[in-house]
């Protein structure tokens, strides 16, 4: 082979290289929290996270995982029939190249939506996805990793997560919630951690203070008693 002719292969190859991502899962259930609750879902559940909650219910997606081209992740959730797309973690914007999955999907026509833990920038997601953004309250362990700059790029249809842990983590998510107007910006939603506070406590509480927030509980724990993970 020429020089020249090499040149090209190597050209031609790279696209196929530069799009792949470490995979943990893909599987197709019912989506169980946020504003696609209870809507058969394909998730996408990338590898890696950069921190450590101390709830953090899917630690097996920190390491390992597989690399999978983007083209073949399409084909795969392709197969499932479903509407309706979820690109989870780990931290899926750890990986560059989540935010070329994440287009192509809209491309495709999927409802796509994005969890995301909030410490990563969020500027560069393409508009159409819906992101679902935690803040981390103190008993996460990870507060300080809040990337409060994240949330002027938030849209109407976008949706802010605080988990609640305690008490005290419910306090500093209602004082979030004030300072920062974000029930003005998109949905607030509010999720007692599993097995730390009573759900109707936390709900007693919002209805006390009268916030301007949804209450969920994570349908997946209810429908299969899955305390990790899905």
């Amino acid at each position: 082979m020429s020089e020249g002719n090499a040149n090209v292969a190597a050209t031609t190859s790279t696209p196929a290289t530069a799009e792949r991502l470490r995979i943990t899962e893909i599987f197709h259930s019912i989506q169980g929290e946020a504003d696609a609750i209870g809507w058969r879902t394909v998730f996408v559940r990338l590898t890696g996270c950069p921190l450590r909650c101390v709830w953090c219910d899917t630690e097996y997606s920190f390491y390992g995982g597989d690399w999978r081209d983007i083209d073949g992740i399409l084909t795969e959730v392709a197969s499932h029939g479903a509407r309706h797309v979820c690109v989870t973690g780990g931290e899926p914007l750890a990986q560059k190249r989540c935010l070329i999955l994440l287009q192509r999907l809209c491309a495709a026509g999927y409802e796509v939506s994005l969890e995301t833990s909030g410490a990563l920038d969020v500027a560069a997601v393409d508009p159409r996805v819906r992101k679902v953004m935690d803040l981390k309250a103190p008993d996460s362990g990870e507060s300080a990793r809040n990337l409060w700059s994240n949330l002027e790029h938030l849209l109407p249809h976008d949706q802010v997560k605080i988990v609640v842990a305690s008490r005290g983590d419910y306090e500093w998510a209602r004082e979030a919630v004030a300072t920062h107007a974000l029930d003005r910006r998109c949905m607030v939603l509010f999720s007692p951690v599993h097995g730390k506070v009573n759900p109707r406590e936390l709900a007693e509480w919002i209805i006390e203070d009268k916030l301007p927030v949804r209450f969920q509980l994570q349908l997946h724990k209810l429908l299969w008693n899955d305390a990790a993970g899905h």
